[in-house]
């Protein structure tokens, strides 16, 4: 660990133990008393009010300066931050706020595996009341083990299962971990507020090298529900992908003029309304269900588009 490394942990250890003495500090820093006197002298030449508090018991602790002293993070407290803030303020989603504003700037000083999990909740457009916020320290152990290929012993709800964490990503408020199982020998997706205990184990993993994990978890979320949804369209997949979010079902180029969109559903009156957003023609080729429901709709809007009868005389 080299002079600049030593500095910044011994501003780290100043920071979490205010009155730490210069005994503790070489040891934790693996050095000599003189060296952290240096060291602490480096960050008052860089402007951090150092102050040093004489006696038997003295130690270091920060002071008041002019200028705000540097803030060191673990990865665990910067996402507990972030989570915090969306769920308490309701303008941290808000960068032109003034909380918006610092929450930004702490996320872009994060190491990247844990500052694109917090930066994508923190542009979350729900209110604070919608949102599931997870533990963050068992956030911090799944986006890391990620980050750096590392299997995970996982209690889920009141299971144990072995699984390689793909991805942390976060969608309409929720957290999920896209994961491989190897208790399942299967892909899944889990919600990670559902996640009671995470322990690294010394395996490693390699993610598939095409993986998308935004579009794999909403290609899942499509999935696995009762009725099985077929939906022609009279238009080309690049232009159906543009009228439909993802998660609604998974598109296929039938000709360079059609698109099948195939999905599944537990609402097949739901599902109607969101075909209300395709700009083109289109044949519900199954269930049943599906095609009550839109014809259902066309009927209201049929009827929404006429005039009323004429009232009788009295």
């Amino acid at each position: 660990m080299g002079p600049t490394a030593r500095a910044l942990l011994a501003l780290e250890l100043i920071q979490n133990s205010p009155g730490i003495t210069a005994e503790r500090l070489a040891e934790r820093l693996g050095t000599t008393d003189r060296a952290v006197r240096r060291y602490v002298g480096v960050l008052r030449d860089a402007g951090v009010p150092v102050e040093s508090m004489p006696g038997r018991y003295g130690g270091y602790r920060l002071g008041r300066g002019h200028r705000v002293p540097p803030l060191m993070f673990t990865n665990t407290e910067a996402l507990a931050l972030v989570m915090a803030a969306l769920a308490g303020h309701p303008d941290a989603g808000d960068p032109t706020r003034p909380v918006g504003s610092a929450l930004a700037k702490i996320i872009r000083v994060l190491p990247e595996p844990v500052a694109r999990p917090a930066d994508a909740v923190r542009q979350v457009r729900a209110r604070p009341e919608d949102m599931t916020i997870p533990d963050p320290e068992t956030t911090a152990t799944l986006v890391q083990a990620s980050a750096e290929g590392r299997r995970l012993s996982l209690g889920y709800r009141d299971r144990i299962m072995a699984v390689d964490p793909w991805a942390v990503v976060v969608r309409n408020g929720r957290w999920y971990l896209l994961c491989w199982s190897h208790t399942k020998n299967a892909r899944r997706v889990l919600r990670v507020d559902r996640v009671t205990t995470a322990m690294r184990l010394p395996e490693t993993f390699t993610p598939p090298a095409d993986l998308d994990p935004v579009r794999t978890l909403e290609e899942h979320l499509s999935e696995g529900w009762r009725y099985q949804v077929t939906v022609v369209v009279d238009a080309p997949l690049a232009d159906v992908a543009e009228w439909l979010p993802r998660s609604l079902g998974r598109l296929t180029a039938l000709a360079d003029t059609s698109t099948e969109l195939s999905a599944t559903t537990e609402n097949p009156h739901w599902y109607a309304h969101q075909l209300t957003a395709i700009r083109a023609s289109f044949r519900v080729v199954g269930p049943p269900e599906l095609k009550d429901a839109v014809a259902a709709m066309a009927r209201r809007l049929r009827d929404a588009a006429e005039d009323p009868p004429p009232r009788s005389a009295v």
